[in-house]
């Protein structure tokens, strides 16, 4: 009789880590802007870097999805792409670090860290460890989070002009 309680128990649990999972994946779908118009005010031109951000942040909500739907198996096909991201062209990671300059360190950290936890991820996907997916997730979120608290905000007002 007590099986039963310990699986409501853990459903709960696990329901409560994938609201989280998918209120954290939509505010990092909103990493940055979208794409900038030739006749805006500022004539930016976006960046490859905010269609790489896009893409993560597709890649983050359809892992929420598959997380919620315990699709372990699409959640091993995601983790790669979260893990291995495309970089900007060199020509763009040349200026994006020269104007992070002594920052550039902490910038490569939160990336390492979210490649990290995408792989750790993959590989609890991969041995249907839910829990242990939803934990490696929740640290791949925090890293995004980090970058985003530490860099956005001004990245966007260098790169874009204040918005």
């Amino acid at each position: 009789m007590t099986q039963p309680l310990q699986s409501q128990e853990n459903f709960m649990t696990n329901s409560k880590a994938v609201i989280t999972i998918t209120v954290a994946a939509c505010l990092i779908s909103g990493a940055f802007p979208g794409p900038t118009q030739a006749g805006d005010a500022t004539g930016a031109q976006p960046l490859a870097l905010r269609k790489i951000m896009q893409e993560l942040g597709s890649n983050m909500q359809a892992t929420t999805g598959a997380i919620s739907r315990e699709d372990w198996a699409q959640v091993v096909q995601l983790a790669p792409k979260i893990a291995a991201h495309p970089a900007p062209p060199l020509t763009e990671k040349i200026r994006i670090f020269a104007y992070l300059g002594a920052d550039a360190g902490r910038f490569r950290s939160f990336d390492a860290q979210t490649h990290e936890a995408a792989l750790a991820m993959k590989q609890a996907a991969a041995r249907s460890d839910g829990k242990a997916v939803i934990e490696s997730f929740a640290r791949v979120q925090e890293s995004c989070m980090g970058c985003h608290q530490a860099f956005r905000k001004p990245f966007v007002e260098h790169f874009y002009g204040a918005r």
